[in-house]
């Protein structure tokens, strides 16, 4: 009985452990941690943010994101005479053994005409990934509070306030 017991804790720690990972893998290129921010209920539009690391020795590019919003564009965020603004970018870089965080403040993906249906905390926003080299892939963007992403300092960054 203690061994069994002892087994399924240890599935069960796994499968948990996976599930709070929700990473993945397409090619030589792992995934990490897709998440966007809740909004607010009337926000028009919301952020999502993960990590791409590619394993392999050729570089790839994300060339799109296919969601089921009005408009889904990848973008950066550049600050002019003290003005963040977020502007389109057409693909981004994923160099050959490299990460490249998608992030507040940087990189990221814009899910825009949200409609008044705001993300909320627990939703799943599914989307496709779109690569030059290494072709599709279905992930979930999983919302979180802000400010409490365990194990993923996403918008702090280490700053203290």
């Amino acid at each position: 009985m203690t061994r069994f017991t002892l087994a399924a804790a240890t599935a069960l720690l796994a499968l948990s452990t996976a599930a709070l990972a929700h990473d993945y893998k397409v090619g030589a290129l792992v995934i990490d941690h897709p998440m966007a921010f809740n909004t607010a209920p009337t926000a028009k539009s919301g952020g999502g943010y993960l990590t791409i690391t590619n394993t392999g020795e050729t570089a790839d590019r994300l060339i799109g994101v296919r969601a089921d919003y009005p408009k889904v564009e990848l973008h950066t965020t550049e600050e002019k005479d003290g003005i963040a603004r977020m502007m389109h970018v057409e693909a981004i870089d994923i160099p050959a053994g490299e990460t490249v965080a998608l992030e507040p403040g940087g990189l990221h993906v814009m899910f825009m005409g949200l409609g008044g249906n705001g993300f909320d905390v627990g939703d799943k926003i599914p989307a496709t990934l779109i690569f030059e080299q290494s072709g599709e892939l279905e992930v979930e963007f999983s919302v979180e509070e802000r400010g409490t992403a365990v194990g993923h300092d996403h918008g702090n960054h280490g700053k203290t306030n």
